[in-house]
């Protein structure tokens, strides 16, 4: 429904708005607010929040309509303004405009003038507030959701392709806070909240200094992928600036002298990026899945305090960059041959 606010001296104005416009206001299309002057619409528009235009004559005691409009453009920039006035000539609109008006409409009203200026004028307050509440959402959305969803979703192709997926070459990073799941048992949540969103934004931070993508955070893990030319280095980057960030941390008061550590699992190769999920219920998570991405996860649940463990094929690409220390084989879950790792030093 949409709330009109009608400021004019004239009394009778009232009882012809209520006449012309009874159906609509029937029907729940229109809410009329009236007022005898610019002061008078002032304190209405308090009691009245949600005002969606203004009617308003420009000869009128106390406060006139033209100083309303200073007013209203001060106060409620929002809120759209039509002058309704028997003075028509062409220094008053210009006044007028100057100070914020939609529109201007000259008395004696011609009703179905006045219903097309009011239709119109709705429409573009309505159009101003949708505007400023998606601006204000896509805010929201972007401290949620990957840029490069955002993206996605904003392409041409985005609903014939919500449940395409494709093959990419990259890396995959998991870095999880050593030993936090225990702190976690004895500490207060706001204070386990606190702690972990500060190492996580460490951790962010290196990641897109490498132009890493944020996955997904699980637990106190973060998972990463990066994509593109040299992506197993930046990967490798990142982890060492990480582990050097997250070792100039303080150890925490009174927490069992927690002092806060990473273990890193690293694998690049291919795997299937895309939305995977039910679009039935409409509950999707752009991610990337694969051989690639578990051997990955299983490396960092392989590593210790401050290691950052890789396979021998990453090692194979990266040797010449990175110094790196030979930790033999491990079995892993799902693997029928044991897997030589390295431990990336410097």
């Amino acid at each position: 429904m949409a709330k009109i606010m009608v400021v004019d001296d004239e009394t009778d104005l009232e009882i012809l708005i209520k006449q012309k416009f009874r159906k609509q206001i029937r029907q729940n299309e229109y809410e009329f607010v009236f007022a005898i002057n610019g002061r008078d619409a002032l304190e209405k528009l308090v009691e009245h929040p949600g005002i969606d235009i203004v009617l308003s004559d420009i000869n009128m005691p106390e406060m006139d309509g033209l100083t309303l409009l200073s007013e209203l453009h001060e106060s409620s920039p929002l809120i759209k303004s039509v002058i309704v006035s028997a003075y028509g000539d062409m220094e008053n609109i210009r006044v007028a405009m100057n100070r914020g008006a939609f529109d201007f409409i000259t008395k004696p009203i011609n009703f179905e003038d006045l219903t097309l200026t009011m239709e119109k004028t709705l429409k573009h307050a309505r159009e101003i507030r949708k505007t400023l509440q998606a601006i204000k959402e896509n805010n929201i959305l972007r401290m949620y959701v990957d840029e490069n969803v955002l993206n996605f979703m904003g392409g041409q192709e985005y609903e014939s392709k919500i449940m395409a997926n494709e093959s990419i070459e990259g890396t995959v990073m998991f870095v999880d806070v050593c030993g936090f799941t225990k702190i976690s048992e004895t500490t207060s949540p706001d204070i386990v909240v606190t702690m972990l969103n500060t190492y996580f934004d460490a951790m962010v931070k290196e990641i897109m200094e490498q132009d890493g993508i944020i996955d997904k955070f699980i637990g106190d893990a973060v998972m990463a992928v990066f994509r593109g030319e040299y992506h197993l280095d930046r990967a490798i980057d990142a982890a060492l600036a990480i582990r050097n960030q997250v070792n100039g941390f303080p150890n925490v008061e009174n927490k069992e002298n927690f002092k806060p550590k990473v273990s890193i699992g690293i694998k690049s190769g291919e795997m299937i990026s895309g939305n995977i999920g039910s679009a039935t219920l409409k509950r999707l998570d752009y991610t990337v899945i694969g051989d690639t991405v578990n051997t990955a996860a299983r490396l960092q649940d392989a590593a210790k305090e401050n290691q950052i463990i890789i396979c021998e094929g990453c090692y194979e690409q990266v040797k010449e960059a990175f110094k790196c220390e030979n930790l033999g084989s491990i079995t892993m879950k799902n693997k029928a041959q044991p897997l030589t790792v390295y431990n990336v030093l410097e």
